[in-house]
């Protein structure tokens, strides 16, 4: 039995590693069929020389396989150089791509010389019919949601059908050092994460969940919620757990009933949530979700503009007077929100800036304890309104994955506006400006190192500037910040 040697590009600073759940969920199949070894460039200092020495001891490599999971940004350029010298010293190990990004952007990889196939979309299923073929010999037409070179002819295999990650097994805790994926933070002092279900039923175009799920969600009952969190909380200890669900709250019943059934564990847990479903929730349930531990829910509020909402085709009855609404109502119960925004939306980017910014200052006011996310506005290869737009004004994506590895592209995957046609300076610098003085005038609630005096100090310094609405250059909260050294919600920066 050949091993399947898992690869999980760096894709985060030192201490805040996360647990690589798609490819925990990929080794939980291969156990007890495929041996299997876990690669971690957040853990790993240099993961290409350790793939190498793993595949140069497996007897025939050609029958193995190196499976990476990526996304844009860090982990696609890592994932680049790494697959790069492994390719160049172990020629016959066949390397595959999976993820958010192979899933858009399949035939810019397979143009290159270093990566053989690229499953689409959910991967559990393809992967082991893939691996069958591989070990045993058959057509690669075969294989669900593959693509994949045939005489340098890029063939792309239809989506397979989703499964409910209900049928997959429990990940194997006990073959990781789980204690490498456990952290402190305001959830609890041993946190760590989970997702329990698959996709999301809404097709907002600015993101890259509608091509990997195609709108559906599938996901584990609660009496399997249960169970996992029950096994991370007795046998590691764990006290906090981010629950990495693309939408975890789409069914009121299934959140209720998971909240009765955790209510004695005493763990703080966060999960995202979509604005308009968490409105519908009773009193009640939000009661049970209070009772278990609920400490934060992340949501898209996306845009201070209900037209911006609808060229995003955020769907349901997402509004900002929806959003206006769920802080409030949050506020009532003690859970953060925690909401991101996307600004620099065209056909107005400028003007978009200044609105959300302006609506932001109306939920500040409305529950100074929400957290914001900002993000400048980046195209995804979907077939939308803004996608169209952005296209129309001359944005292209890059051609090659030599292009997508430039420090360039690698800024635009972290949403920082390079490459945007129509986001100009002004749009960055007014975004950034402003997130600097509000986040001094609101420190986050969830930074438990940092005392009361070094928020009066912030407070003071920040204070005219956000009353006077007077956010350019905010020079001394840069040096502040560097000081004092305060936590901020987690942007990508622009």
């Amino acid at each position: 039995m050949n091993t399947v040697i898992l690869y999980n590009p760096l894709s985060t600073s030192p201490g805040k590693q996360p647990l690589p759940l798609s490819l925990m969920s990929l080794a939980a199949v291969l156990e007890g069929r495929y041996n299997w070894s876990l690669v971690d460039g957040n853990v790993i200092a240099d993961p290409a020389t350790h793939i190498i020495e793993l595949a140069r001891g497996l007897p025939n490599p050609s029958k193995s396989l190196l499976a990476v999971t990526v996304m844009p940004g860090p982990q696609l350029t890592q994932a680049i150089s790494v697959c790069k010298r492994v390719r160049a010293e172990v020629p016959d190990l066949p390397i595959l791509w999976g993820g958010y990004f192979p899933t858009q952007h399949s035939d810019v990889i397979l143009k290159s010389d270093f990566v053989d196939y690229v499953i689409r979309s959910q991967g559990e299923h393809p992967f082991m019919v893939l691996l069958d073929v591989i070990q045993n010999g058959g057509s690669l037409n075969s294989v669900p949601s593959l693509a994949w070179k045939d005489d340098n002819k890029i063939v792309t295999n239809p989506l397979g059908k989703s499964s409910s990650p209900e049928t997959f097994p429990d990940f194997p805790y006990h073959r990781i050092n789980m204690e490498s994926y456990i952290h402190k933070n305001y959830l609890g002092s041993r946190t760590t994460a989970h997702c329990s279900s698959f996709g999301c039923p809404f097709s907002c175009n600015f993101c890259a969940v509608v091509a990997m799920s195609n709108r559906k969600w599938l996901a584990q009952s609660p009496e399997r919620m249960e169970s996992v969190t029950r096994h991370l909380v007795n046998t590691y200890q764990v006290n906090g757990l981010q629950m990495h669900d693309m939408d975890f709250f789409v069914s009121e019943t299934r959140t209720a009933e998971y909240c009765e059934r955790i209510s004695d564990l005493d763990l703080g847990w966060w999960a995202l949530g979509r604005i308009d479903t968490l409105m519908h929730y009773s009193d009640s349930t939000w009661k049970k979700m209070q009772k278990s531990g609920l400490k934060m829910v992340f949501m898209g509020a996306e845009s201070g503009s209900d037209e911006t909402l609808e060229l995003m085709n955020k769907g349901g009855n997402a509004s900002t007077k929806l959003t206006l609404e769920i802080v409030k109502r949050m506020k009532e119960y003690n859970i953060v929100p925690e909401c991101s925004f996307v600004l620099g939306s065209p056909p107005d980017p400028l003007g978009d800036v200044q609105r959300t910014i302006e609506f932001i200052r109306r939920l500040k006011q409305i529950n100074p304890a929400t957290e914001m996310i900002l993000y400048i506005y980046t195209p995804v290869p979907f077939d939308g309104i803004l996608y169209e737009e952005a296209q129309r004004l001359g944005f292209h994506f890059p051609q090659t994955l030599e292009e997508w590895a430039s420090d360039d592209w690698r800024k635009f995957s972290m949403r920082r506006g390079d490459h945007i046609p129509w986001v100009e300076g002004e749009v960055r610098r007014q975004a950034r400006n402003f997130e600097r003085v509000v986040n001094a005038y609101y420190p986050t609630v969830t930074d438990t190192r940092l005392s009361g005096m070094y928020r009066t100090v912030l407070k003071a310094l920040s204070g005219w500037r956000y009353h006077l609405k007077f956010y350019t250059a905010p020079y001394e909260l840069q040096v502040a910040q560097s000081l004092i050294h305060y936590q901020r919600p987690e942007t990508t920066g622009f």
